[in-house]
């Protein structure tokens, strides 16, 4: 490398801009507190402060929103140290060679001691007084109370504005990258407000600061003076409060404009565009007021004993702006003219319009999708995502919304508007179950969990490891609520798969299995029979993931000329055969199975009746209700056992046994004898 490059690279480490360059500043500030400053090095150091006051002061006016110059509060931070650093380093400057003369502090400092007090110390002193109590009582006073309002407000208002964005993301109006643009500016507008609420202090701190300091100035200075430098009263008197007030009106000045800055931005709210801007087009919006103020100005212009010059001039340039809004109107764009002058009526297309999947909260568990973690939104679309990976089924976007009508503590799921279960929760308490099933051992709120119906209790916090210590499975109610909508969804998927969805499910498939889809649809099947088929799958939450292998069978019922559609199910279950295998493999390693004896299956086929194409299991009540019976009895005591078997039938008998079971045992599986995998382990625990 260059030795000129090497030498550029190390120097650009060091500029202002970059994080060395801070630090280097941070550490001579720190540096000044501690060690004499020179005088020229002092002028240099408060005309610095100066000019950064003027130019935060600047920066304030043209930003267009607060949260647009979010590094405000730490500019105050450094500021406000960099003027005590001058401010102690001009102290001891003035109280070492203060009797050496005016340009002791150097000749800044010196310059305000004689041209703004003009010569004379009272005037000096007033002007001070006056800097500072505008400084302390008026504006760093009223921006610290705004900063304290708006720091409140805005931070109450996150989890409400939270809770409409993930609202938002869950109904589709705004897409992910969206909603994390949304959520990342109310982060940074959180932070601002709760740093400005801290960084005002600052402002305050400062002026108080900067009255002590000149007090001390002055008194020891004095006691300086006339003690150790053997000045007369006079002498001391002149010098050191000559220099006190000059050092006083020096740092006040910056600390005034940067107060001023902060007042700007904490009262700017939610106007947008530049000060300037916001300040003319509220107050010249409309030219009534303007004339109204024109008309008070000529009437004190024509007044007696007061000026007419100042009062007419404004008179007339007022009235001259009242006319120019009246010929010139601003003008309003006509995309939000309907919405400024009367609200547009929505379609009464959009009455027609149905949510998929809506969650009713009452106002009491609204927190559950506002508050903090554990947060409702994020697990439903950890829940979208869970579903896809494991069924291959898009479960449409759940919206959230309150409804004033429940009690606070209770919810209802609600699929294509019809209510398909609810439950109470305890928003601010965690559920405790057992894993036996029994009731908990535990103080609280006896309950039914809502998911699957186990005895369980409403616990503390508090008691979060006791009930572990004993067993106890503890949920938090937003995992309560997601596991109650996962079982709902579960049960309704076949519903809710579209055909749209199902439209959408064949256009994602990868480039290499699209020519598959050309060949089968539409010239041998529609998208509406595909659909006909996932839905059968879907209801016995059979995963349809394995899409390409779903239109392989379907591909082939077609070639062999079958055109019924559970019949078509029926070969496709026999492709996945492996899928479904695998899907009840105990932790055994094996297929556990109940099998129908020869004379219940023998009966079983003698009650089929009608043509091929739409066959019916025809039995009597009794022999059916005995079947049901001994079915139950079974599965219980494989149960009992620690089985979860599957039912075993014959192939021309599925579809026919699972449709009576579904009603009463919606969960159990049945398989065909063609549906178990040929290489899987199996084992009969139980036989009707």
């Amino acid at each position: 490398m260059n030795p000129w490059q090497d030498i550029s690279r190390r120097l650009k480490n060091f500029q202002p801009g970059t994080d060395i360059g801070l630090a280097i500043g941070v550490v001579f500030i720190i540096t000044v507190l501690i060690v004499p400053l020179p005088p020229f090095m002092l002028d240099a150091g408060l005309a610095l402060s100066f000019t950064i006051g003027i130019l935060v002061l600047m920066v304030s006016l043209f930003i267009r929103r607060p949260i647009d110059f979010t590094s405000f509060p730490s500019v105050l931070l450094l500021t406000t140290l960099l003027r005590l650093s001058l401010d102690v380093a001009a102290t001891r400057q003035i109280l070492s060679h203060g009797n050496e003369g005016t340009d002791a502090a150097g000749h800044v400092i010196a310059a305000f001691g004689g041209f703004l007090m003009g010569g004379d110390l009272l005037i000096g002193l007033i002007v001070f007084a006056i800097l500072l109590v505008v400084n302390f009582i008026v504006i760093t006073k009223g921006s610290t109370r705004i900063a304290e309002v708006a720091a409140r407000f805005t931070l109450d208002a996150i989890p409400g504005k939270q809770m409409a964005i993930d609202a938002e993301l869950n109904t589709g109006a705004i897409d992910e990258a969206t909603a994390r643009r949304k959520r990342a500016e109310l982060e940074h507008e959180s932070v601002f407000y709760g740093a400005m609420d801290g960084a005002a202090k600052f402002v305050r701190g400062d002026a108080v600061a900067a009255l002590i300091i000149t007090s001390i100035n002055i008194v020891g200075g004095f006691v300086i003076g006339v003690v150790q430098k053997g000045m007369s009263v006079h002498d001391a008197a002149a010098a050191f409060t000559t220099l006190s007030i000059g050092e006083g009106l020096v740092s006040q000045i910056p600390s005034l404009l940067v107060s001023v800055a902060a007042g700007v931005v904490v009262t700017k709210g939610s106007a947008e565009g530049s000060t300037d801007s916001a300040l003319v087009g509220q107050l010249g919006r409309s030219a009534k007021p303007l004339g109204i103020a024109s008309c008070a100005a000529l009437c004190l212009a024509l007044a007696p004993g007061l000026p007419f010059l100042p009062f007419a001039t404004l008179s007339i340039l007022a009235g001259w702006a009242s006319w120019h809004r009246w010929r010139h109107p601003p003008h309003i764009d006509r995309a939000i003219e309907p919405e400024l002058t009367m609200p547009a009526e929505p379609p009464i297309t959009d009455v027609l319009k149905i949510d998929q999947i809506r969650l009713e909260l009452g106002y009491g568990l609204l927190i559950l999708a506002g508050g903090d973690t554990p947060r409702l939104t994020e697990q439903i679309k950890s829940l979208r995502r869970a579903i896809a990976a494991e069924m291959g089924f898009i479960l449409p976007p759940v919206r959230i919304q309150d409804n004033m009508q429940l009690a606070a503590d209770r919810y209802t799921i609600r699929i294509k508007e019809i209510e398909a279960g609810s439950g109470q929760l305890q928003a601010t308490r965690l559920l405790a179950m057992t894993a036996a099933g029994t009731l908990p051992d535990l103080p609280g709120e006896r309950t039914t969990e809502p998911a699957f119906g186990l005895p369980a209790a409403w616990i503390d916090p508090a008691d979060r490891e006791t009930a572990r210590a004993k067993g106890c499975t503890v949920v938090d109610p937003a995992s309560v609520l997601t596991t109650h909508l996962t079982e709902i969804v579960k049960e309704n998927m076949a519903e809710l798969l579209s055909f749209a969805e199902t439209q959408k499910l064949l256009d994602d498939l990868p480039r290499e299995h699209q020519r598959l889809v050309s060949d089968l649809i539409p010239t041998q099947f529609t998208v509406g029979g595909v659909q006909r088929v996932l839905q059968s799958l879907l209801t016995e939450r059979v995963s349809i993931r394995d899409l390409p292998t779903i239109l392989e069978g379907i591909h082939e019922s077609c070639a062999m000329q079958i055109r019924a559609i559970p019949a078509i199910a029926a070969h496709v279950r026999m492709r996945l055969a492996r899928q479904l295998t695998d899907a009840h493999i105990g932790a055994g390693g094996y297929l556990p199975l109940v099998v129908i004896g020869p004379e219940w299956e023998t009966e079983l086929e003698e009650a089929l009746a009608g043509p091929p194409e739409a066959r019916q299991l025809v039995l009597p009540p009794s022999r059916l209700a005995d079947f049901m019976r001994r079915l139950t009895q079974v599965f219980e005591s494989a149960a009992a056992d620690g089985e979860s078997p599957v039912l075993l039938t014959s192939a021309p008998l599925r579809a026919h046994i699972r449709s009576i079971i579904e009603r009463m045992q919606p969960s159990m599986p049945v398989l065909a004898q063609t549906e178990v995998f040929p290489r899987a382990r199996i084992r009969t625990v139980g036989a009707i």
